[in-house]
């Protein structure tokens, strides 16, 4: 198995965001890697309404830290986990993503979702994960969500982050 050391966990807002969060959190106490949480807000939509982008942005990270304060307080308070950062900047997604966040970290290891877009959306737009694997030179891990016998959704590692 790979050592990782710094660990980029790109969140979307979309429903696999917690998973990626458990999952990055996990590998980052693991391996004693240093963890930083980054979300992009796309720009596009915005451009031509004057948008106070440093505002979406606080507004963005503040959501985040409301969503994921479980996951955050645990790798904050983790001494195994050295540093914890959470990264939110506007932008156009997989340029912003690559460019001003993940590179600048030189991760070891990206671990992003799979939103699971249908396949004429996918021929259409694409999918950030699919860029993440094609252009990173580090390890990219997919989460990919499911339903479990109840109907309920979930990633198939729910560990904790702790050693069992």
């Amino acid at each position: 198995m790979a050592d990782y050391n710094r660990i980029f966990a790109a969140l979307d807002g979309g429903s696999t965001q917690e998973m990626v969060a458990r999952r990055a959190c996990s590998l980052a106490h693991s391996n004693g890697a240093a963890l930083m949480f980054g979300n992009v807000i796309d720009s596009v939509p915005y451009e031509a309404n004057g948008i106070d982008f440093a505002a979406l942005c606080d507004d963005g990270r503040a959501r985040i830290e409301a969503d994921l304060k479980p996951y955050l307080d645990r790798a904050r308070n983790d001494e195994r986990i050295p540093s914890v950062q959470l990264e939110v900047r506007a932008g156009r997604i997989a340029d912003t993503l690559t460019e001003s966040l993940i590179e600048p970290f030189h991760p070891d290891l990206v671990v992003c979702g799979a939103r699971g877009l249908s396949n004429i959306k996918y021929a259409f737009v694409g999918s950030v994960s699919t860029y993440l694997i094609r252009n990173l030179k580090c390890d990219v891990l997919v989460v990919k969500e499911f339903e479990t016998e109840d109907g309920a959704t979930d990633a198939p590692d729910a560990s904790d982050g702790k050693d069992a």
